[in-house]
């Protein structure tokens, strides 16, 4: 019998647990730490690697994908699709900066009732979608590394310069989080076939592997479908790669639940349509059967 692909994660789950070197953080946390791991999921079946030993929120990591796909990095977006996943930067930076004790909930009802207050407060920095969509050269020229891929993916797709990262490092002081998820670069197989076969490998210099982990190989997997259906290709490999990948010492309760439990099949993606291109996909594009998971499991961010 074939082993569940799940089982990766929770094998690194179980090193972090078992065997994991213990440091501090930048959050002050705490982390159980190991360097250097890899995942692989065929998604060539129409597979949807979304983990089941706990409910993973399949529709806000992908919401969270097409925010960044839109080159923008303000919060206001991501609070109008209810997706709350950034607000703990900007509310830690406006707290230290004005002393107020404003909450959680009060902070994002003002992000979104005040646009003023939004630009000032709700944005994030260069992170993520303005390096894919608009990365600046010093000269001032932009550059739309999605859009590059693509192209390049439908005139030349043997190439090996198929893709996009975000670690600017002239930028990188300006971002509220540096980039966990850096590199994404793209492999065709099957050239010259009917449908060849589109895979990815996503190299991550920090994964946390209680919350984040989940969202990331999720979104990733989204981001893979979408570009292969625009390039007319069948989704291949999604290869997940992690530098420091670690556990929060106050996730221990989430890795140890985990681990108690038995992975169920995973669900399966299509899509409703075929949009125009990468900028017009939504979140009820995205159709989704068979995921039955275990039960969530609350786990405190580290900020």
């Amino acid at each position: 019998m074939t082993r569940h692909p799940e089982f990766q994660y929770l094998d690194i789950l179980r090193t972090l647990v078992e065997h994991g070197d213990r440091r501090k953080d930048r959050t002050g946390t705490g982390t159980l730490a190991t360097f250097g791991s890899m995942m692989r999921f065929d998604m060539s079946d129409g597979t949807f690697p979304v983990y089941t030993t706990k409910r993973v929120y399949w529709k806000t990591a992908v919401k969270e994908m097409l925010w960044f796909l839109t080159g923008q990095t303000n919060i206001r977006t991501l609070l109008e699709e209810n997706v709350r996943i950034w607000t703990d930067w900007p509310l830690a930076n406006y707290r230290s900066a004005t002393g107020s004790n404003l909450s959680q909930e009060e902070f994002e009802a003002k992000i979104l009732a005040d646009a003023d207050f939004a630009s000032e407060w709700g944005d994030l920095g260069p992170v993520y979608g303005k390096q894919w969509r608009r990365w600046q050269a010093a000269d001032g020229t932009e550059y739309d590394q999605v859009a590059d891929v693509i192209l390049l993916l439908r005139n030349d797709p043997g190439s090996r310069r198929m893709l996009f990262h975000a670690w600017n490092v002239p930028e990188l002081k300006a971002m509220a989080l540096s980039p966990c998820h850096m590199t994404y670069q793209f492999f065709v197989a099957g050239i010259g076939d009917e449908v060849p076969r589109l895979s990815l490998m996503v190299t991550q210099r920090s994964s946390d592997m209680g919350l984040g982990n989940p969202f990331n190989v999720a979104q990733q997997a989204a981001l893979l479908a979408m570009i292969a259906q625009q390039v007319d290709m069948q989704p291949g490999e999604l290869i997940w790669t992690g530098g420091d990948v670690h556990l929060y010492l106050d996730h221990m309760h989430l890795a140890e639940t985990v681990l108690s439990r038995e992975p169920r099949p995973f669900p399966k993606l299509h899509f409703a349509r075929k949009p125009d291109g990468i900028d017009d996909y939504k979140i009820e594009d995205f159709v989704v059967t068979g995921y039955d998971p275990h039960p969530a499991i609350e786990a405190p961010v580290a900020v």
